[in-house]
């Protein structure tokens, strides 16, 4: 919770204000999560604050909130030209992405919970920043890294909005897939690919995953002497029985 707390912070995510007349302040919660990750059996304890959204009214509190996230289809045609171009497959995490959309309405929050400055309870906090939970914080995350790849000269594609492509002199490329906080990065060029990785750290809380090994819940696997790629989903598949209590089952044959 700390930790959250000092993102939204660093982030100017809010500010302290007396609420107007006529204007109400939007509930919160904490949302708590334990994450695995795929390098490490060690799980990772996470604390997120989430705006309760639903208290939200159109036309006051949003307006747009629809957000495009990168197609099945994309993903497999891109990882297969990486295999066939024995391409590297570079994969990257967006810390608190949604903390990094910029809001173009007024709205208002109670102090989170556990967290009232002393003195200044009656206070609630005027979101400068978007924060989770709120209806269209994925849209303004999404303009935001729309509006940062434009700027390094990425097109998106007519079929798909979140694959980004950068091309340079003799045919050389970058490629971008983009699903929500979650990216990876095609090319053949290491040197142009660290150059992109360390532009978004600049503009984004960043954290390197290096060569991708899994995207989604698929678990990627290469042979890259023989150019062969694989995408399986077994722990999904695991989760899944597990959930249903059926992962010491035996199979009917």
């Amino acid at each position: 919770m700390q930790e959250e707390m000092q993102s939204l912070h660093e982030n100017h995510t809010y500010e302290l204000v007396e609420l107007p007349k006529g204007r109400r302040a939007l509930k919160n919660k904490w949302v708590y999560r334990i994450k695995t990750e795929e390098s490490s059996s060690k799980p990772r304890y996470k604390a997120r604050l989430v705006v309760k959204g639903f208290g939200q009214e159109k036309g006051i509190d949003f307006e747009e909130i629809f957000s495009p996230v990168v197609k099945m289809s994309s993903i497999r045609v891109v990882l297969g030209l990486a295999a066939v171009q024995d391409l590297e497959i570079e994969q990257l995490d967006v810390k608190t992405a949604f903390l990094h959309g910029d809001l173009e309405e007024e709205i208002y929050m109670e102090q989170p919970e556990g967290f009232k400055v002393p003195g200044k309870e009656n206070l609630v906090c005027r979101l400068m920043k978007s924060l989770y939970g709120l209806k269209q914080a994925p849209r303004q995350w999404y303009k935001k890294f729309e509006s940062f790849m434009a700027e390094h000269d990425f097109t998106k594609t007519k079929s798909d909005h979140c694959v980004f492509i950068k091309r340079y002199e003799r045919g050389d490329f970058l490629i971008l897939l983009l699903y929500v906080d979650d990216m990876l990065i095609i090319g053949q060029d290491r040197i142009k690919i660290d150059a992109l990785k360390k532009d978004l750290s600049k503009s984004f809380a960043m954290k390197d995953l290096g060569p991708a090994k899994q995207i989604l819940g698929m678990r990627i696997t290469r042979d890259r002497s023989k150019r062969l790629l694989w995408i399986s989903q077994e722990r999904y598949i695991e989760k899944v029985l597990e959930r249903f209590n059926m992962n010491k089952s035996k199979p009917v044959n």
